[in-house]
């Protein structure tokens, strides 16, 4: 515990002044441990490190493109709920609506242990069936109406609709500074 809880302080320590409430949830936690009352420092802990997953999974999201004109961009919120019963990481999605009302769905997960599974499956793509593309170096499998890339080895880009018209949202994408989030 202490080696988790000064690793959360040095993180907290180490963000920019927005991250207030995660310092003063830290200091509480520091304070509640110095008082002797630990299962309060452990639930400041806990609200910290959710804060603070939330401010990465915020970062992940930015890297969703903006809707193109005429379509509507609709996040999921409740994503990372979903993740952590499949062993944690942040995720990001966005449901794309273009005005005939053809819904593409964009997901980004990161740093969870699903994503390093699919990466042999995404290497070997072709060898699977599976059609592959590049998009910006990247390699995208696809299969029917799903794109999937795994970016840096550690992000997966998994992409559900119609794939002409997902390319354009694909492109609009930066892979390079995606290869870079949470380093």
């Amino acid at each position: 515990m202490t080696r988790t809880f000064a690793v959360l302080m040095l993180t907290a320590f180490a963000l920019p002044a927005q991250a207030d409430d995660v310092s003063d949830l830290m200091e509480s936690a520091l304070k509640a441990y110095e008082d002797g009352d630990i299962q309060y420092a452990l639930d400041e802990l806990d609200m910290a490190r959710a804060k603070l997953l939330e401010m990465k999974t915020a970062s992940l999201g930015s890297f969703l493109p903006d809707a193109p004109d005429g379509w509507t961009r609709e996040f999921n919120t409740e994503m990372n709920q979903g993740l952590a019963m499949m062993g944690g990481g942040v995720g990001a999605e966005a449901t794309y609506t273009d005005p005939g009302g053809e819904r593409i769905k964009i997901t980004l997960m990161a740093d969870n242990p699903m994503v390093m599974s699919m990466s042999g499956m995404i290497a070997n793509a072709a060898m699977m069936g599976m059609k592959t593309e590049r998009i910006q170096r990247q390699k995208f499998a696809i299969q029917d109406r799903q794109m999937m890339a795994l970016i840096a080895n550690r992000i997966l880009v998994q992409t559900d609709g119609d794939p002409d018209k997902t390319r354009p949202l694909l492109d609009m994408m930066d892979f390079n500074e995606m290869a870079q989030f949470g380093l």
